[in-house]
C-alpha cells in the first residue's frame, strides 16, 4: 500500500494572485546574509563601503540570465523546438555554475573599472558565495528538486535524518538521495575552512581558489547521483566542469606563484591593492 505522506507548502505567503515561495525567501536570505559578511570583510580589509553593494547591482541580474542560458544551451534540443519558453524562467531551469561563470565576470569587469584588485575582492567574497550557495540549496528542498536516484525509507533513517526531512523526499511514491543536503553539507564545511584559511594568510587570490576547488569536488561527486543532470552526451556537464576548474584552479595557483603574481597575502593592509 503506498504511504500517504504531505509534502511542506512551497508557498511561504498566499494572498491570492500573489504567492511568496519559501524558494525565493531562502534564496534572498543567502544572499543578503552573504552580503552582510563580504560588506564588513570588505571594510576590515580596507574596501570601499560600497563596494559589494555596488557589485551586487549588477551580479544578481547577470547570474540569472547566465544561469538561464547554461541551461538553455544544455537543453538546446527542447528549447529550438519551443523557443518562446525561452524566456519563461518562472517555470525552472537555471544552472548554479552559469551563474558563478556570469558573476565571475561581473566581478572582473566591475574591478577593473573600480581600480580594485579582482583577487582581493574574491577572496573576500569566496566564503559569502559558498554560504549562500549552503543556504539555498534548502529552497530545493521545498520544491522537492535536485534529488538523487531512489532510495528506501530505511536507507533515509540509516543517515538519522529527522523526519521532516525524510518525509519531504518522498516524491510521487518514492523516497530519494537527499542530495540536496549533501551539497548543503559539504558548502558548509567549505564555509568553515574558508574562515580558517584566512587566518593561515594564504597569498591573494588562493582563498578564491581554494573555494573553486573545494565545490567542485564536492559537485562531481554528487552530481553523479543526481537525476535532473545536464547532459553532454553521455557525460553530466556539471561533472566535466566541475574537473575542468579544478585543473584551472590548481594550474592558475601554480603560474601566478611562479611568476610572482601572487606575493601579496591575504591580510596585506593595503587599502584597494591591486
Amino acid at each position: 500500500m503506498e504511504e500517504t505522506i504531505t509534502p511542506l507548502n512551497p508557498v511561504a505567503i498566499d494572498l491570492g494572485p500573489i504567492q511568496v515561495h519559501w524558494y525565493g525567501i531562502i534564496i534572498g536570505t543567502g544572499l543578503a546574509l552573504a552580503l552582510f559578511l563580504a560588506m564588513r570583510e570588505g571594510d576590515r580589509r580596507g574596501l570601499p563601503k560600497e563596494t559589494f553593494s555596488d557589485l551586487l547591482i549588477w551580479a544578481i541580474p547577470i547570474a540569472i540570465i547566465s544561469a538561464r542560458i547554461y541551461y538553455v544551451i544544455f537543453q538546446w534540443d527542447y528549447y529550438a523546438q519551443n523557443p518562446g519558453d525561452i524566456i519563461k524562467i518562472w517555470n525552472g531551469g537555471i544552472a548554479i555554475y552559469g551563474a558563478l561563470i556570469g558573476s565571475v565576470l561581473t566581478a572582473y569587469f566591475f574591478t577593473k573599472a573600480r581600480g580594485i584588485s579582482f583577487w582581493k575582492v574574491a577572496d573576500i567574497a569566496a566564503p559569502s558565495i559558498i554560504l549562500g550557495q549552503a543556504i539555498g540549496r534548502w529552497g530545493n528542498f521545498m520544491n522537492q528538486e535536485a534529488h538523487g536516484e531512489e532510495v528506501s525509507r530505511s536507507f533515509l533513517e540509516g543517515l538519522h535524518l529527522p523526519d521532516w526531512i525524510i518525509n519531504q523526499m518522498y516524491i510521487e511514491g518514492h523516497y530519494y538521495h537527499p542530495t540536496f543536503l549533501y551539497e548543503s553539507l559539504w558548502n558548509f564545511a567549505g564555509f568553515a575552512l574558508l574562515l580558517f584559511l584566512r587566518r593561515v594568510n594564504l597569498r591573494r587570490g588562493e582563498s578564491f581558489l581554494a573555494y573553486v576547488i573545494w565545490y567542485s569536488i564536492g559537485r562531481f561527486f554528487i552530481e553523479g547521483m543526481r537525476t535532473d543532470s545536464l547532459m553532454l552526451g553521455d557525460i553530466r556537464v556539471s561533472q566535466l566542469l566541475s574537473i575542468g576548474l579544478i585543473l584551472l584552479a590548481v594550474g592558475l595557483i601554480v603560474y601566478r606563484r611562479k611568476n610572482g603574481l601572487a606575493d601579496a597575502r591575504y591580510l596585506d593592509d593595503d587599502g584597494k591593492g591591486k
